[in-house]
């Protein structure tokens, strides 16, 4: 094995990293379905810090590809849609919020497919709005799983508030990704007219 090798090895590591965080989505839906909180922040945390890690290392040590970038955003949607859906089944928030989270994230993966389909590959290219709307939901789980947990016991109107916050800005980030990728594709079948 040349010396090349190990360092060709490393480059995987952010992919490898993604993987783990997705193998931690049923261990972390089983805790919580059996209302084993403690231990499900514990895991929440593990998962958030491997999205750290291998975002920082694919962009400090030029470890990105197209698999990665594909790869972390399902990861991404895998863990929350996950989490809100087993969260709702314990009845830690309302029903509605659950189907928005999913119906959100279904219309994006199936706009993604029909433009893989019809147009061509896809670059994920998430908008402040969807960024933004991922770390308010990423909160909203940690707080509702800390507050369900042992450790901390969060006013009940703060998670209205969270609720709250998440619902407005998973409706409307969800509008705008619909609005974006439609005139895309208007523009592209005009071009190609």
């Amino acid at each position: 094995m040349t010396a090349a090798a190990p360092a060709t090895l490393w480059r995987h590591l952010p992919n490898a990293l993604t993987v783990l965080r997705m193998a931690l989505v049923v261990p972390l839906a089983w805790l919580i379905r059996d209302a084993r909180y403690d231990w499900a922040v514990v895991v929440a945390a593990i998962a958030g810090l491997t999205d750290a890690l291998d975002g920082f290392l694919a962009k400090r040590c030029g470890w990105q590809s197209w698999l990665g970038g594909l790869l972390d955003p399902i990861a991404d949607k895998l863990m929350l849609v996950t989490c809100f859906l087993t969260l709702g089944l314990v009845g830690a928030h309302p029903a509605w919020l659950t189907w928005l989270v999913v119906g959100r994230d279904v219309v994006i993966v199936a706009g993604a497919m029909a433009w893989h389909g019809l147009i061509g590959r896809i670059h994920a290219q998430p908008t402040h709005l969807s960024k933004l709307t991922t770390c308010v939901q990423i909160l909203y789980v940690l707080m509702q799983l800390l507050h369900l947990s042992s450790w901390l016991d969060l006013p009940a109107h703060l998670l209205d508030v969270m609720i709250g916050l998440t619902a407005v800005l998973t409706a409307v980030s969800g509008l705008q990704y619909v609005v974006v990728w439609s005139g895309k594709a208007l523009r592209w079948r005009k071009a190609g007219a």
